[in-house]
């Protein structure tokens, strides 16, 4: 793969017009990229130099290279977002650059997930964090946004109840969420769909309570949890970190599972086995660690 073409295809099929259903040449005139006279002028330079498309677009000044690759990602149906679409902040690398080095980090993640945790009949996992500050709740928003661009219908709940996040990242500006739900307050509508991306649904940290470790540990959130099992391929679960409070023990016993994230040249090295050592005599099984140098 090169940065250049990352799905690693080519930019036009020539046996195929470039005005059909499903080219390039068809999508960049439906998403107002070119105009007809400029598709046009595309089409003879096509013609003339054998030249593809996209590649003629290019040439002309009409289109640019990130053009080319947000046509390629709507023809596989990979979605990513442009600058400040949504309010969905733009430190969601996965969203916005799907194609970086950071996002293919994030890709990668996935992979020894699905290998590792998902393929064995399991649906959701806890992500924590060692201690705070050290990138879990970006990790994990990040995590969600390339299960969605897999085409698994995925959920990220935010448990931390006590400094949320997830509303920030995906511009959710609904007050009402798990700690609502928890509360019986509200029901499982609170559950935001990301318009952005047709696999992906949040339900954020919602108002916050006094008492966020016996609502997390109350048998409603493992029944919560059973019930959304039923609608969505993959549950990801941003925790408090470990170090804050006894909350990502009780949220990773009810979830079945946890990844626990440490950063680079701050976490402790006894910190994080203290963590793993903790949950495990809970019962609480750990698919590995993650090293985070975001």
């Amino acid at each position: 793969m090169t940065s250049e073409n990352p799905l690693n295809v080519s930019t036009q099929d020539s046996a195929i017009s470039p005005f059909s259903e499903f080219n390039i040449g068809s999508l960049l005139l439906r998403m107002g990229k070119i105009t007809p006279a400029d598709a046009e002028r595309v089409m003879r330079l096509h013609k003339e130099q054998g030249v593809r498309f996209g590649e003629a677009a290019r040439s002309l000044g009409l289109i640019t290279e990130r053009d080319i690759q947000e046509v390629l990602a709507r023809q596989f149906d990979y979605p990513y977002l442009n600058p400040a679409e949504d309010g969905i902040s733009s430190s969601l690398i996965s969203a916005y650059q799907p194609f970086s080095a950071k996002a293919e980090s994030f890709r990668a993640l996935r992979s020894q997930l699905i290998f590792n945790w998902f393929a064995k009949n399991r649906k959701a996992l806890a992500i924590t964090g060692v201690d705070a500050g050290v990138g879990a709740s970006y990790l994990v928003a990040n995590l969600a946004v390339v299960f969605s661009q897999l085409g698994e219908s995925t959920l990220l709940i935010d448990a931390n109840l006590r400094h949320p996040s997830q509303h920030d990242l995906f511009g959710i500006k609904d007050n009402r969420g798990l700690s609502d739900v928890l509360a019986g307050r509200a029901g499982v509508d609170v559950v935001r769909k990301i318009s952005a991306f047709e696999n992906l649904s949040v339900l954020p940290a919602g108002t916050l309570p006094p008492n966020p470790l016996e609502l997390v540990s109350k048998a409603n959130f493992r029944t919560l949890l059973s019930q959304l099992a039923e609608t969505y391929d993959i549950i990801l679960v941003d925790t408090p970190a470990f170090s804050d409070s006894t909350d990502a023990q009780a949220i990773a016993s009810a979830v079945g599972g946890a990844a626990m994230v440490v950063r680079k040249n701050v976490t402790r090295v006894n910190a994080t086995a203290v963590a793993i050592d903790q949950l495990q005599k809970n019962g609480t099984p750990i698919v590995g660690t993650v090293l985070s140098e975001f």
